[in-house]
């Protein structure tokens, strides 16, 4: 079992076509034929690690609300240990990002979110299931979307915590210190580069240096890059591994980092070294960034991709 820890977030597709111009205002209008619900944010690498076959446990917060209720039951509906869920009946309502796609273009985004850092109380609650699952355990994904739940103290607890085992990070650079001390960090380029105060510039040798810069100065056993149309490099504390991305078509991106660290991490808990494991990820977001809004690869797609 991955137990995944973050910010969970309701991703809502609102899908339709355009033919005018509205005659109010400079926009498209949007004839719309369908609405759909994903779970996004930390719960889309649960969804990751389902297509996976690979048990997980969701941790975080949801609003008391309809959408709240929603993610836990879609949580169960994917055979995820929702006990660490923990729902907020005061004014914190689940977060959402809706997204109007019109042709696989998408129009607009609107999100409606809580990004106050969760009390005590709740992190109390948090550890205390942590603490339960942790023995079947095989790995922990720390998923930061910046949205209250992984502060940086409660960020260094779960890795004081968590030594010994597995600990994937898909980080934010304002908590980049607080992520010392695990095993492998997965940011894209300019989330690296920020977390190292400098500039973003897409060639190797930059990717390796803040790669480097970025496993020494946090004491990570492993580096994973994400590098878009460049693939991913990765840094194992000796050498720097440059993978040409695997992407054939490139429809969507949307939650493609959080495919990357469910694959890495799950080959990381059965076995594989680290660069099987990154190229097992690169090929898997090949295959996810062909698809339209936050979506998954299983083995078979990944094998033939």
């Amino acid at each position: 079992m991955i137990l995944v820890i973050g910010d969970i977030i309701v991703d809502e597709f609102i899908w339709g076509d355009v033919t005018r111009i509205s005659p109010e205002a400079p926009v498209p209008v949007v004839s719309v034929n369908e609405i759909d619900r994903r779970l996004g944010g930390s719960a889309n690498v649960v969804r990751n690690l389902h297509a996976l076959d690979t048990s997980s446990a969701m941790f975080g917060i949801v609003g008391d609300d309809e959408p709240g209720q929603w993610v836990k039951q879609r949580l169960a509906e994917l055979d995820s240990d929702n006990r660490g869920v923990i729902t907020k009946t005061n004014d914190r309502p689940t977060a959402i990002k809706t997204r109007v796609i019109a042709r696989h273009q998408q129009v607009v985004r609107y999100d409606r979110e809580w990004t106050q850092a969760a009390q005590p109380e709740s992190h109390q609650h948090l550890t205390d299931i942590v603490n339960e699952l942790l023995p079947s355990s095989t790995a922990v994904i720390l998923s930061d979307y910046g949205k209250g739940v992984l502060t940086a103290d409660f960020i260094r607890q779960l890795i004081a915590q968590l030594q010994g085992g597995i600990i994937a990070v898909d980080p934010k650079p304002e908590h980049t210190d607080a992520y010392r001390g695990a095993t492998v960090i997965t940011p894209n380029l300019f989330e690296a580069a920020a977390m190292v105060g400098m500039q973003a510039i897409n060639s190797d040798e930059q990717a390796e240096a803040i790669a480097r810069q970025l496993h020494d100065q946090l004491d990570l056993q492993y580096v994973l890059l994400t590098r878009s149309e460049r693939g991913m490099t990765l840094f194992d504390g000796k050498l720097s591994h440059h993978i040409p991305t695997a992407a054939r078509d490139v429809f969507d991106v949307t939650g493609a980092g959080d495919t990357v660290i469910a694959v890495f991490t799950a080959c990381l808990a059965r076995g594989d070294d680290a660069l099987s494991a990154a190229k097992t990820a690169n090929r898997a977001a090949g295959v996810v960034v062909g698809k339209v809004g936050t979506a998954t690869a299983n083995w078979s797609e990944i094998e033939t991709h």
